[in-house]
């Protein structure tokens, strides 16, 4: 347990913890550039939003055509029907990556103590694999789907509940909608089906695929008069990623480095520190420096989550297969943590592409969890170097976030987001304002 005088002050540096990740996920959606990604979501809010169009399919992925279905214009649309103004989305995004935190620090707060929702609230709410993703892009909005999933499992594993069952075919089906790596959850859900530590209702199992399924029925009736919203014909084949293998490996070393401070490569070397200094040898000295103090720090914390993901998998590898001993709180977490790792090998083998950070950014919330399972059987969090850690790693994230919102690949202090968004509805789409 924390010491009395930490209970005490705990609401008050949760709050601060939880309003200084807000402020900076505004700053970072400030920031933004707008690019490609965004505009086609864009595109569909305005399009839906002033002439009442809603696209049925969403945005352009890799080798496998469009995402299916309408949500990601709704997404857009909906809160620009409410407040005709570029920020309206970009809000809306921003709370509902609040309820996703919410939604995993209920499950927290239901198996750990106050330090470790101290600790999540830092590695998850403050850290840059979670705020860089600040803007309009579809993988963006998964964080709540996920969180979704991940507490209405939970849920599931006591009561046979047709609500909790809804919810977690709902969060399957509306990540279905906005991104292609959807089916991580789908193996997820049957792990935990096979090994009896959730209940499925089998009413609410019905109600929420029949939901989905009326969420694409014009998808459906789409594809068939427009077949370039479908996979393009590659030399691609499903298994391409089991075969050269190299795929699996990076998408494995994703799972590590999200667990690390080995953050996005756009984040550390879009970095140019124009804003610092003039003289050129001096600016890049100072650029080399901090991509060098970033590399340092990530790859020796690389070494630590390889390390935390071992020690889980030594304490829950005779639990893995279906058994019935009882399965408490923390060890059910490290089971669904392993259930995700297990998803991304899997998907990996069947990929016919090689997958980026962002198609598994989808895992990020559970790649965590083993730290805080290793914290909690270890009982590091009662050490006094745990708050001293943890307050260290605070402070590295905020700098981290204050440079990488101002200054890298996808974030600049010299745009504005709301004056790209209008000049680019002016340039591109005028003929939308004639319908408004």
């Amino acid at each position: 347990m924390m010491p009395e005088s930490q209970n005490r002050y705990f609401p008050i540096i949760y709050s601060a913890g939880f309003i200084l990740g807000i402020l900076l996920s505004l700053l970072y959606a400030g920031n933004q550039i707008v690019t490609g990604d965004q505009t086609q979501m864009l595109y569909k809010g305005y399009l839906g939003a002033y002439s009442d169009i809603w696209m049925s399919y969403g945005n352009a992925a890799s080798a496998v055509g469009n995402v299916p279905g309408s949500l990601s214009a709704w997404l857009v649309g909906w809160p620009l029907m409410l407040w005709d103004s570029p920020w309206s989305p970009m809000l809306f995004l921003i709370v509902l990556r609040i309820v996703s935190f919410l939604l995993l620090d209920a499950v927290i707060k239901s198996v750990f103590g106050q330090p470790l929702r101290l600790a999540f609230l830092v590695i998850y709410w403050l850290n840059p694999w979670f705020l860089y993703d600040s803007l309009i892009y579809n993988p963006s909005y998964l964080a709540l789907f996920t969180a979704m999933h991940l507490w209405s499992a939970y849920k599931m594993r006591d009561n046979c509940s047709v609500i909790y069952t809804i919810i977690h075919v709902l969060s399957i089906g509306m990540a279905m909608q906005l991104h292609y790596s959807w089916p991580i959850l789908v193996i997820i859900s049957s792990y935990l089906f096979y090994r009896k530590i959730i209940k499925v209702s089998w009413p609410g199992f019905i109600m929420g695929g029949l939901a989905i399924f009326a969420s694409l029925i014009p998808y459906l009736l789409e594809l068939q008069v427009n077949q370039s919203i479908a996979a393009q014909e590659s030399d691609r084949y499903i298994g391409w990623g089991g075969v050269h293998v190299y795929p699996v490996l990076k998408s494995i070393l994703y799972w590590i480095r999200y667990g690390s401070l080995l953050f996005p490569t756009r984040a550390v070397m879009g970095a140019e520190f124009d804003w610092v200094t003039n003289v050129e040898w001096l600016r890049i000295t100072v650029q080399y420096l901090w991509r060098g103090v970033l590399f340092i720090a990530g790859l020796a914390t690389v070494i630590f989550s390889v390390k935390i993901n071992w020690q889980v998998w030594k304490i829950v590898k005779s639990k893995i297969i279906l058994n019935n001993q009882y399965v408490a709180n923390a060890d059910w977490l490290a089971l669904y943590s392993f259930s995700a790792l297990l998803a991304i090998f899997i998907s990996a083998i069947l990929s016919p592409i090689t997958f980026s950070y962002w198609h598994l950014i989808i895992t990020f919330p559970f790649s965590l969890l083993p730290a805080l399972y290793i914290a909690d059987k270890l009982n590091v969090h009662e050490a006094r170097l745990f708050t001293k850690w943890l307050s260290l790693t605070a402070l590295f994230f905020i700098i981290v976030n204050l440079v990488a919102a101002n200054d890298s690949g996808k974030y600049s202090y010299t745009v504005s987001y709301e004056q790209q968004v209008h000049e680019y509805i002016e340039k591109n789409h005028n003929d939308i304002y004639r319908h408004k």
